[in-house]
């Protein structure tokens, strides 16, 4: 019997979103990605056995308690800790601090008394051991090896039995069953897989490192921060000392957490108050700085909103904006223009969030107005006063949400004035207001006449 061709063909797989084909397209139907689909080797239809069904209330699958690192940051970012038969995907820079936190999570584990496997497909026995020492991680909990077999792999889970299991990277990984290269599309696909069905059927959890593309997006296919129950990046400057773990994806918890870290010579040490830290070096009395309360899922923040506008001299004005959104600064400049009367298509205007943070939130409106207008005009904005609130395109300030949180902490860094919608002042009860002055306002014109007169 002759195999026909149509029989034996390759498939051609999306790199963005999974999606396959029969044949080669130069748009992704599904996700829309242009000159994204690869082709690869169909993998074989296997047929596996049943799949025990339980009811939704009553007995079997009982939830059994988190695993809690230890590392309050860490926690908090995982919703409390390590949910048991969880999978776990850290991403972020080259030199960002990766494998240092999972060395800094493998000895809080240990101190648990818990048995550890950490795998390593880019370094040497030897040489994690040279950066436990230097982090002066030592246990005899944590068990070392050095593999990119994902079978050998699962082998080693069998044979040492661990509570906790940690991969640096997914990307060096590879599976028998697959030809292509490691680091591929099929193989990230396939590894990933393999590791999902191992902590799903026993329970243990993993732990991934991804490296990022230029874009900062995690290398390999997009369907791999599917397949994982939680997604973590690590952000910041590498010659910077702040770092940032933002949740991006949690089915167990807020995906709108963070937790800081400071880099030092014996590694990642935990913020307990990072508005402190964020204003620490906070200029007084200088243009064009403002302080906002920001919250970041359940933890507020205050942070330092710095603007610089000059006069461009050039006949395109540049808008740069580092730590927010350059649309969302476009926007604002546009309200500032038509509803104030203030001229700024003729100037640069630079807008920096200090400290390396990055707020994507709306409350930062009426702070990064405030910040523009106080350099602008060189007037100085009270150090005491805080500000926040929603700009619409009508220049109205619209309501934020917690704003109680918001007031708590600006009270207790030392504020005595908080600037904010009118909307929201409506909603805060009398106890929350004792403390400290507010300024309702409703429009943009109201906030420019309560701060400059």
């Amino acid at each position: 019997m002759v195999t026909s061709a149509k029989q034996s063909q390759n498939i051609f797989l999306c790199t963005s979103c999974g999606h396959e084909s029969r044949k080669w397209l130069g748009r992704c139907p599904q996700c829309g990605e242009w000159d994204s689909l690869s082709e690869q080797k169909p993998k074989p239809r296997l047929r596996g056995a049943a799949a025990e069904v339980f009811p939704l209330n009553g007995e079997g699958g009982e939830e059994t308690a988190r695993l809690v690192t230890g590392i309050s940051e860490l926690d908090r970012t995982l919703g409390g800790g390590i949910v048991p038969g969880s999978m776990i995907l850290i991403g972020g820079d080259p030199g960002i601090g990766k494998s240092t936190l999972i060395l800094q999570l493998l000895a809080a584990l240990a101190a648990q008394r818990h048995k550890l496997l950490y795998v390593s497909g880019e370094e040497s026995v030897q040489q994690i051991r040279m950066r436990a020492e230097r982090l002066s991680v030592q246990s005899e909990h944590i068990f070392l090896a050095a593999e990119n077999s994902v079978q050998a792999i699962i082998s080693l889970v069998e044979e040492v039995r661990p509570a906790f299991l940690a991969v640096d990277s997914i990307q060096t990984m590879h599976s028998e069953t697959v030809g292509s290269a490691p680091g591929s599309v099929t193989q990230v696909r396939e590894s990933a897989s393999l590791f999902l069905n191992l902590a799903k059927r026993s329970g243990l959890p993993v732990i991934l490192i991804g490296h990022v593309t230029k874009d900062g997006s995690i290398a390999g296919p997009r369907v791999l921060e599917h397949m994982v129950d939680t997604v973590l990046y690590f952000e910041g400057d590498s010659s910077q000392v702040f770092r940032l773990l933002r949740t991006v994806k949690n089915r167990f918890g807020s995906t709108n957490e963070i937790g800081v870290f400071e880099m030092k010579e014996s590694g990642l040490a935990e913020v307990d108050n990072p508005s402190a830290l964020f204003l620490a070096e906070r200029p007084v009395n200088v243009p064009g700085s403002v302080v906002m309360p920001s919250v970041e899922g359940t933890r507020p923040i205050l942070v330092e909103v710095q603007a610089l506008v000059s006069p461009s001299s050039l006949g395109t004005s540049r808008r740069t904006a580092i730590g927010a959104d350059p649309q969302r600064l476009a926007l604002l400049t546009a309200v500032l223009e038509k509803k104030i009367g203030v001229t700024l298509f003729d100037h640069d205007i630079f807008l920096n969030i200090a400290g390396g943070i990055r707020i994507d939130e709306p409350a930062l409106d009426l702070a990064v107005i405030v910040a523009l207008l106080s350099s602008l005009h060189e007037k100085v904005v009270d150090p005491t006063t805080a500000v926040c609130g929603e700009v619409g395109l009508a220049g109205e300030i619209r309501a934020v949400s917690q704003m109680e949180m918001r007031l708590r902490e600006a009270k207790r860094l030392g504020f005595k004035t908080l600037l904010m919608p009118e909307s929201s002042r409506r909603q805060l009860e009398v106890s929350a207001v004792e403390g400290i002055q507010l300024h309702p306002v409703r429009s943009v014109h109201d906030a420019v006449e309560r701060l400059f007169g």
